[in-house]
Parts: C-alpha cells; sequence; structure tokens
C-alpha cells in the first residue's frame, strides 16, 4: 500500500509510490486533486472555528477515502497518524496496542525495529485534515441547500394545482429519497401534513402515486397515520396498488404496512376484496418479482387479523399460494408458509387446502429442507389436512415420501415440540393400515439406503 512518509523540508510530504518517491507539497496536493480533494487550497472553516476530525469522519461515513489515509492495522481513516523508523505510518493507538502485545515488528514490512520510537506525522494529520475539512463543509452546504429545497416545495405544493403540482411532487420525491436531511426538514416544518392532505377521493393517480412515495420514506407521527386511515384515503391507496407501476405498488404495500402498525389500527380497514386481489397479483407477478417480498410481508401482518382470514381464503389465496411455493426464495417461503398456516386454523381454509392436489406434496418436499421454521409451518399444515381427512390425505402423504421425512425430523436436532408432532403424524398415517401394508408404503427400505 502505498503511505506517505515526512520529508526533510517543512511542509511537505513524499509520496512512496514503491520506487522512485517524489514531493507533494500540501496546498498543491489539495488544490491538484491529487488524493481526490474537492475545490482549491486549504478549507477555511470561519474565524474561530475549529472541525473535529473524528466527528467529520463519523458524520460522512465515505465509502472510498485515499488509501495513504487508512491505517494498515485497523483499515479506518487515521486521526493521529505516526511515523515508525521503517517509514510506515498508522494510527497511534493501533500501532501502540501492536507494541503491548509484545510485537517488536513493522506490521506492515514485518521488520525488525531498530528503534521503537514514534514520531507523530503532522504533514500527513494535516492533510488528512484538509480532505475531510473540504467533504464536510460540501457535505453541510449541500444539505442546507437542500433542506432549504424541500421547504419551497412545501410551500409550493399549498399554492399549486395540475401538472405544477406534479411535478414539484416528483422533485420532493427526489429530494427526500436521497437525503435524510430533507425527511426530517419535511417533518419538522409540517411537510408530512401538507402532503398526506393531497390524498382524496378526487386525486388522480399521477398524484397519488407520488405522494404515496414520498410518505413511505418519513417515519410518521401517530398523528399522521390516524390521517391517512380515513376511508377514502385508503381506498386511493388500494386502487393504486391495483393499477399503479410496481414501484408504486410496493410503495402502497410499504404504506399500508406502516399504517397497520398504529395502536388504533382497526382490521375493517383492510377487509377488502380489491385489496387482497392486489396483493396476490403481486406476489404472482414473475416478471416484477421485487414486489414478492413487500406483497408477502403484507399478507403475513394482514392474516394476523382473524376478521380478514376468511376473505382472503375466500379469494382463492390458498391454492394460489401452494402453487408459488416452489418458486419462492427461503425468505419469501417462510412468509408465505405463515400466511398458509394461519389460514389452516379456518375449517374453509383446511378444506382449501385439501382440494389444492399441490398441497402435500410441497409440504412434505419442505420439510427439513429450508429452516427449522419452515419446517413447522409445512407441519402443522399437514397435520391439519391429515387430520381433517386422515384415509384420504394419509395416502397421498406417505405415497409422497412423509414418513421418510418424519423419521427425519425426529432423529434431527429439531426442538421437542416438533419432534412429538411429527411422531404424533406419523402416528396419524399408520391407524388405517396393517404394520406391513404401512411399511411398505413408507418405502422406507429407500430411506435406509
Amino acid at each position: 500500500m502505498p503511505m506517505f512518509q515526512p520529508s526533510k523540508r517543512d511542509g511537505v510530504v513524499g509520496f512512496d509510490g514503491g520506487g522512485d518517491g517524489h514531493v507533494i507539497d500540501l496546498d498543491t496536493a489539495v488544490k491538484d486533486g491529487v488524493l481526490g480533494g474537492v475545490g482549491g487550497g486549504v478549507v477555511t472553516t470561519g474565524v474561530g472555528e475549529k472541525l473535529d476530525l473524528r466527528k467529520m469522519i463519523e458524520e460522512l461515513e465515505l465509502s472510498e477515502v485515499p488509501s495513504v489515509f487508512i491505517c494498515p492495522i485497523s483499515l479506518e481513516p487515521m486521526q493521529d497518524p505516526v511515523t515508525l523508523c521503517t517509514g510506515q505510518t498508522y494510527e497511534s493507538s493501533n500501532i501502540l496496542k501492536w507494541f503491548n502485545l509484545g510485537h517488536l515488528t513493522c506490521p506492515t514490512t514485518m521488520q525488525e525495529l531498530w528503534d521503537d520510537s514514534i514520531t507523530p506525522n503532522r504533514t500527513l494529520y494535516h492533510l488528512i485534515y484538509t480532505w475531510f475539512s473540504q467533504k464536510y463543509l460540501l457535505m453541510k452546504k449541500r444539505s442546507e441547500d437542500v433542506q432549504g429545497r424541500a421547504s419551497e416545495l412545501v410551500e409550493t405544493l399549498k399554492k399549486v394545482k395540475g401538472q405544477a403540482r406534479v411535478q414539484a411532487l416528483k422533485e420532493l420525491h427526489q429530494v427526500v429519497a436521497a437525503h435524510a436531511t430533507a425527511r426530517k426538514t419535511l417533518i419538522d416544518k409540517g411537510g408530512a401534513t401538507v402532503v398526506s392532505s393531497l390524498l382524496g377521493p378526487f386525486t388522480s393517480h399521477v398524484v397519488g402515486s407520488e405522494v404515496i412515495a414520498i410518505l413511505v420514506n418519513l417515519t410518521l407521527d401517530s398523528e399522521s397515520r390516524t390521517s391517512l386511515m380515513q376511508p377514502a384515503k385508503i381506498s386511493l391507496m388500494v386502487d393504486i396498488l391495483n393499477e399503479g407501476s410496481i414501484e408504486t405498488k410496493i410503495n402502497c404495500t410499504r404504506l399500508i404496512k406502516m399504517l397497520m402498525e398504529e395502536k388504533d389500527f382497526r382490521s375493517e380497514i383492510i377487509s377488502s376484496h380489491s385489496l387482497l386481489v392486489g396483493l396476490m397479483r403481486l406476489v404472482k407477478d414473475k416478471r416484477h418479482t421485487a414486489g414478492i417480498l413487500p406483497g408477502l410481508g403484507l399478507l403475513r401482518t394482514i392474516c394476523l387479523h382473524k376478521e380478514v382470514r376468511g376473505l382472503m381464503v375466500n379469494i382463492g389465496a390458498v391454492p394460489q399460494l401452494v402453487d408459488c411455493l416452489p418458486s419462492l426464495d427461503h425468505e419469501c417461503l417462510e412468509l408465505a408458509l405463515f400466511v398458509l398456516d394461519a389460514l389452516s386454523s379456518l375449517p374453509e381454509g383446511i378444506s382449501a387446502l385439501k382440494d389444492c392436489s399441490n398441497t402435500i406434496p410441497n409440504m412434505v418436499r419442505l420439510l427439513m429442507r429450508i429452516s427449522e421454521s419452515c419446517t413447522q409451518y409445512a407441519l402443522s399444515i399437514l397435520w391439519s389436512v391429515c387430520k381433517h381427512a386422515p384415509e384420504e390425505c394419509s395416502s397421498i402423504a406417505l405415497d409422497a415420501g412423509l414418513a421418510a421425512k418424519l423419521l427425519l425430523v425426529i432423529q434431527s436436532g429439531c426442538g421437542p415440540v416438533l419432534k412429538q408432532q411429527s411422531a404424533e403424524l406419523l402416528k396419524l398415517c399408520s391407524l388405517n393400515y396393517t404394520d406391513t401394508i404401512f411399511i411398505s408404503k413408507c418405502k422406507l427400505t429407500r430411506t435406509i439406503q
């Protein structure tokens, strides 16, 4: 790694590139952008003002920092660089820890040190300080500009209509999505109330989509959430969920899920046939897979409300989710199985699971395959179905290899509850057979092999 080394000249620093080093003047290094500096010359921060280097490093959180500023031990920017007799530079606290461990070598070159003294590298410190100061002040200026622009746009929205309103919302959406300071300003200045007031029964989908995109980026207080739970606003969100772009649909699911976290949330708000149909379309959309996870996440939250489960069954959610299982990733699988397990608590849910030809094969296939949680949900669903129609479902389950999977669960490191459930399901499946027939249907010989 190229390192800065102290030069004999005051105010300059030698850059050792591994061959013939050349000397860089501090002002020239920053002005010419040798280290990626911005602007020209050394940054001035105002009379009597002193920026704290540690604070600047923490607040900037830069992903790219000149390698010469990085301590080879911690791989973090140096705040107190010191140089060893080998010419290598380190953060002072890190090299002292190295020495305290009994090492008498240079960590980078592994050379033995003929002198264990460390020399503060003031020139490198000033170069680091100047570079971070420039970045920090630029960030602050941009932040102030962003805050001012966010405030201006909120005021604009109070006055304009039509296309001018759409353009203001689009710009505010971009600003809020990109800058945390803009989001804070919007909340502090009452902008969330102004934006949410634009949602209503006569709001166009273009305006509604931008409003929702802004709101999902904000940390809304209880009053704002309560305002958004008005029937007319929820109805508009549902309409946009069914007709908007994939990004808009995802934003709608995020906003509705956010509203459901409010303590005064009423389940009748989500008892909407149109909402559930829209979510199922989102989950089944193989062209836009980005919507599957948020769609399933909202369905999981919705099915926690018992009053809505029956409606979910009525719209055909059970066979649709069962058929989706083979194509889902692990995270989505767990969500889908949670929903199906919740729906199996209803008699009509169990009937829908039993009538779906893929239910049992898919559930058996998932046992001991993804995670203990997935195994738990799949086992619970199998138990509900087999208990509902033991003769019919037990035969299908055994033919699908259920017995072998249950034996694996019993012999595995799963929890005692899962093992007990597996033993009980195995016993349930064996009730309609003699021992010989049951063993033959279990295909245990193939399992053992």
